[in-house]
Formats: C-alpha cells, sequence, structure tokens
C-alpha cells in the first residue's frame, strides 16, 4: 500500500499540485484539501500518514506571511495536527508552509524563538539555489548525500533567532538544511530549513517541490542533471514504509 498523504491548502497557496507530483513521484497516494474542508473534517488529517503545508501567499499573507494560515493550524484543526506531531507522522512545511509553522509555535518545536523575517536586501527573491542536507536526526535528510538545486520565491525568508536558540539548534542537530549557494535572504548560519526535536516535522524555504524532474532546471538543455528535490521526498515516504 502507498502511504497516504495529505496536502492541506489554504485561499492562496500556489505549490498545492507541485506537491502533489513529488509525492506522486516518491511513492505516494497525495489528496489535497482545503483547511475550511478539514475543519468540518479532521478526520482526513488522522486519516493519512503524511502531512505537506504547501507554498504560495496564504490569505494573500495579510497580517503577516503565513500568520492566518498559522491561527487555522493552531485554532481549527489544531487537535488533529497536534496528534500527527505527537503521533511522529512526518510533516513537511514550505516557503509559506514553513512561515506557518513556525509562527504557530510547531517549529522549531513548542515556542516561538525563532523567525522568519524580510529579506536582508527588502526585496522579493526568486532565483535557483544549492541546498546541502546537514541532518541525521530529520528523518526528511536523514541519509541524504547528494546537495539539491530548488528555486526559492519569497519576500520572508531570513530565518533569524537569538545565538543562544541557534547553538541549540545546531546542537540538536535541528538545521536540517543549508544554503551552500549564496545565501539569498541573510539567514543566520546559512538555514534553509529546520526541523523539531523529534525529526518527523520539517519546514524549509526553498522548493523542492519544484524539481522533481530532470528537466525542471533552467539549464537541463545543456546537459545539467541530478540534485533533485525529489530525493527529500523519497526520505519521508521510504521512512513511512519502513
Amino acid at each position: 500500500m502507498k502511504p497516504q498523504a495529505l496536502i492541506i491548502s489554504a485561499p492562496g497557496t500556489n505549490r498545492d499540485k507541485d506537491a502533489m507530483l513529488a509525492l506522486q513521484l516518491a511513492g505516494a497516494t497525495a489528496n489535497v484539501m482545503s483547511i475550511k474542508q478539514l475543519i468540518s473534517a479532521p478526520k482526513h488529517i488522522d486519516n493519512s500518514q503524511m502531512i505537506v503545508i504547501p507554498g504560495g501567499f496564504s490569505y494573500a499573507d495579510a497580517l503577516g506571511a503565513g500568520r492566518l494560515f498559522a491561527h487555522d493550524l493552531i485554532g481549527e484543526v489544531s487537535d488533529a495536527l497536534k496528534r500527527a506531531v505527537e503521533q511522529r507522522r512526518p510533516i513537511i512545511g514550505i516557503c509559506n508552509g514553513f512561515q506557518a509553522l513556525v509562527r504557530a509555535g510547531i517549529l522549531p518545536g513548542g515556542s516561538r524563538r525563532v523567525a522568519l523575517g524580510p529579506n536582508i536586501g527588502g526585496t522579493f527573491d526568486c532565483r535557483w539555489v544549492r541546498l546541502t542536507p546537514s541532518s541525521q536526526r530529520c528523518i526528511w535528510t536523514r541519509g541524504l548525500i547528494e546537495e539539491i538545486e530548488c528555486p526559492i520565491a519569497h519576500g520572508e525568508g531570513r530565518f533569524t533567532c537569538e545565538p543562544d536558540t541557534y547553538a541549540e539548534l545546531v546542537d540538536n542537530d535541528q538545521v536540517a538544511l543549508r544554503y551552500t549557494s549564496a545565501n539569498p535572504n541573510g539567514s543566520i548560519g546559512a538555514v534553509a530549513g529546520i526541523c523539531d526535536e523529534s525529526g518527523f516535522v520539517l519546514g524549509l524555504m526553498p522548493h523542492p517541490e519544484n524539481h522533481v524532474l530532470d528537466r525542471q532546471h533552467p539549464q537541463f538543455h545543456r546537459g545539467v542533471k541530478g540534485h533533485l528535490g525529489l530525493n527529500l521526498f523519497k526520505q519521508g515516504v521510504a521512512f513511512v514504509n519502513n
């Protein structure tokens, strides 16, 4: 049986179908449901083995990127989502999904000690970046050796926290991904993604779901292949299957 993955959408998210393709290529069965649908039927969260919070501009990023989406996650479906976290089902939040998980206090876990602030350049940034998987605690990056190339598309992606919090994340092996190309947003320690203490919940600003096929790379016709973001999703699916 293929793992059942749930993609939770909200008004303004726009990477739902990209995430679905990534999960399907990785070996899962994926369905998209809106947060409004889940409010009346939270059982769909309970019945899912994997959960994805996709990217985009939920609620037009009113009151701050991911803030209203976070309100839904900790207010309307909080019990079901809390069960998913406690039962250690793989959860990934990408870009706006990462922002929502941070604002909800789900990442780095039970607190709001980190934030995703405006890019250091003060503008929206859309470019391809290279990432290094850097955590064995995180089940999404555990065992990954090859770097990942994928795009970013955000205006508030600068990972920031107090020095002691950053040191704690490093010591706990919770820094899951780092930028190895130019640090596009000024994140402390070139952090591109973090996991919670369990290692089952991952949040990252880049979009690995937008490089799951070689032909999606902008230099594919020049012979560039590999470094797929698909590998990240394969890790999540493999963990469920084991």
